[in-house]
């Protein structure tokens, strides 16, 4: 049923968690996965926010992440193709997901709670944003 999943995920141990739900996913339905992480070039250090607040700051940063992240589905059997987007991560999920004509998008449920929730969250944005199924995956530590 899906053939084609798309996982967004920052270098964090709960995205892992969403990349091992998503290459389990594909693994039973033998389709393909597309393994996002977004980045934003940023001109100064912010270090007053909180880290789930800042986003990947180089591409070079972004890109080993997303190697390192490739491997939490290749241990799972799965190779995933690696997609490194510039901007904003629920815009780059979504839009990657239209481009590959995704069946299914994977996130985790980080920020889905307390302030975050009502600010605004990568999982709440995806889901409202997608145009195919999504699948909020429990990440909670």
């Amino acid at each position: 049923m899906f053939n084609v999943v798309v996982v967004g995920a920052d270098d964090s141990p709960t995205a892992r968690r969403a990349i091992e739900a998503a290459a389990e996913i594909v693994r039973m339905s033998g389709g393909v996965l597309h393994l996002v992480t977004a980045f934003e070039i940023k001109t100064q250090s912010d270090s007053s926010l909180p880290s789930e607040f800042r986003n990947l700051g180089t591409d070079g940063e972004a890109e080993a992440a997303l190697q390192s992240l490739s491997f939490v589905a290749k241990n799972l059997g799965v190779d995933p193709v690696l997609h490194l987007v510039a901007g904003d991560p629920s815009a780059a999920i979504v839009a990657t997901a239209d481009k590959v004509n995704a069946d299914l998008i994977v996130v985790g449920n980080r920020g889905m709670k307390g302030a975050r929730r009502v600010l605004g969250s990568v999982p709440n944005s995806v889901a409202h944003g997608a145009n195919c199924s999504v699948a909020v995956i429990d990440t909670t530590e």
